[in-house]
């Protein structure tokens, strides 16, 4: 039984905002049901606590032997009180957790003999008129947790104020679970004895227990001890019957909640086709695309203004950089840390107007599919749809925050940046050294040769240094735009996937995350049920 009341505690753990929702009766229900079952069971389901209480020397103890068939209490002059609980156990499930809630240490185990009695727990109360304080309160508190009470009286105080007043009197709530026992009936007359009874009887209906059993007994000859025997195993069939409500009562909870969960017909499992298309819906609808586009513009802007051409590398530089006219790349003048990331705003244009509708139709269609694949109370309410403006900010702090790529050129950029200067001044210097061989020859003056051979070529060093620098240098910036539009892409790429992972996490929180979650507790509510209303059940282990 423990085994079903944990599955039910964990069906209704996991539906229970959606269970109580749909079914109130069936919430107030539960709620009620799981504490008082696990107490139970806790306690042991199929025990039933008797408790013999009386006075000093009114035969309790010899009582408990008869009734048990045993010798468990020893009565007599070595045992003139009892100062503390002795427990006759009968088979059924192991009751070291009920006798050690009942902090009952002294325990013997008795052969049922198939008499009804399985699960049977008889406990010999210390004396409730003992002299020693501890002995009044342990009987008390042993008394309060029975599951019947035997109040064991003599013809001698049968009438005692400390039994009527002190006890009986304040049970009148529980007068179906009281049976009042005159014992030592054997020492009275037929006739003193049946008035004994008549006025222990009118005494007991004056205490407020018109329907407690009031019978004689007596542990010598046997009188009354079947018939006392027979109202033990009543109990304990009692018990036995509630312990089997409990358990119905723990199915048909089961049963309305795996009825509450019952797949809906033709359903399918929520398609993964679903969520990537969301994903792609929301990356669009987060400018990424165009954000993409705009980190490569920028990585060969950078590139252009650092190893292009010298002469025409100033161009590039008049042209805005891409990022930050999308706010997405701080002014060079202005302080980084003017606005933190997670406040800052983007530029980016707003979605269009067939983007906006994909992204509607993308959410609608992943809602459609976690639908189909759960029961109506399961199904998410329109309400728990995101807000359309929280999730448009939500992106744009994922297009803000991400990993864009340095404002800074490449390495290589600036060490070809440097030999572009380089080839310039050599270029530079060819030139002039050619203004100046023409000047010499405007004045008439000789000019040295400075021509290099090249076979029967003769080609002059102004020439060459002219003409070479600013050859290689344009050629030089060529390459490097070629090279520039490889870490273009390779930034491209990079700025994609950190876009994609942060809009799958706002996805995630936003939309799949509570989808997963509402269709990973259906499944463990509807298992858990299962196992509560059908699952097996392990019988505990018997002492010996």
């Amino acid at each position: 039984m423990l085994e079903r009341v944990e599955a039910l505690e964990e069906a209704w753990d996991a539906g229970r905002d959606v269970l109580a929702d749909a079914d109130l009766a069936l919430a107030r229900a539960v709620e009620e049901l799981l504490p008082r079952v696990r107490e139970r069971v806790a306690l042991g389901a199929d025990r039933t606590v008797v408790a013999l209480a009386g006075s000093t020397g009114s035969g309790k103890s010899s009582l408990l032997n008869a009734v048990a068939g045993a010798e468990v209490a020893r009565p007599g002059v070595l045992r003139p009180t009892t100062s503390r609980a002795v427990a006759a156990v009968w088979p059924g499930s192991n009751p070291a957790a009920l006798l050690d809630w009942l902090e009952v240490t002294q325990r013997t185990f008795v052969d049922g003999g198939g008499d009804g009695s399985e699960g049977l727990v008889l406990l010999d109360l210390p004396d409730h008129d003992s002299v020693v304080p501890e002995h009044r309160v342990r009987a008390d508190r042993l008394l309060a947790r029975a599951d019947l009470m035997i109040w064991v009286t003599d013809p001698q105080k049968y009438a005692d104020a400390a039994l009527h007043e002190g006890y009986l009197r304040g049970l009148a709530a529980y007068e179906g679970v009281v049976v009042v026992v005159l014992n030592h009936a054997d020492r009275l007359s037929d006739a003193d004895r049946e008035t004994c009874l008549a006025d222990l009887r009118a005494r007991v209906v004056e205490d407020g227990l018109p329907n407690a059993r009031v019978l004689a007994t007596s542990a010598t000859d046997g009188l009354g001890v079947a018939e006392l025997r027979a109202l033990v195993a009543d109990a304990v069939r009692r018990r036995q019957a509630m312990a089997a409500r409990l358990l119905e009562d723990v199915r048909a909870s089961a049963s309305r909640i795996l009825e509450l969960s019952e797949p809906p017909a033709g359903a399918s499992r929520a398609s993964d086709v679903a969520d990537a298309r969301l994903v792609q819906a929301l990356l669009e609808a987060s400018g990424a695309p165009t954000v993409v586009t705009a980190v490569g513009l920028s990585a060969r802007r950078e590139v252009r203004a650092a190893a292009g051409w010298p002469v025409t590398r100033w161009v590039g530089r008049l042209r805005a950089d891409p990022l930050r006219r999308l706010g997405l790349r701080p002014d060079p003048g202005r302080e980084r840390a003017e606005a933190a990331p997670e406040v800052r705003r983007s530029s980016l244009p707003r979605p269009t107007a067939a983007v906006r509708a994909r992204t509607a139709e993308a959410l609608r269609e992943h809602a459609d599919a976690v639908a189909q694949a759960l029961p109506g109370p399961w199904q998410p309410t329109s309400a728990a749809r995101p807000d359309p403006d929280v999730l448009a900010d939500a992106l744009d702090q994922v297009v803000v925050a991400a990993p864009l790529g340095s404002p800074e050129p490449p390495r290589w950029a600036r060490v070809v940046g440097w030999v572009q200067t380089a080839l310039l001044v050599v270029g530079v210097a060819g030139l002039v050294w050619l203004a100046a061989l023409a000047g010499l020859d405007a004045l008439r003056l000789p000019a040295p040769d400075v021509s290099w051979r090249a076979g029967d070529l003769a080609v002059p060093w102004p020439t060459t240094l002219a003409v070479g620098g600013l050859a290689a240098g344009a050629l030089l910036g060529a390459l490097a735009g070629l090279v520039g539009r490889t870490t273009a892409a390779r930034r491209r790429r990079r700025a994609r996937a950190a876009l994609e992972v942060g809009v799958r996490t706002v996805a995630d929180a936003a939309v799949l995350g509570p989808a997963r979650a509402r269709l990973e507790a259906w499944h463990a509510c509807r298992a858990a049920a299962t196992r509560a209303g059908a699952g097996p059940t392990r019988r505990r282990p018997r002492m010996a």
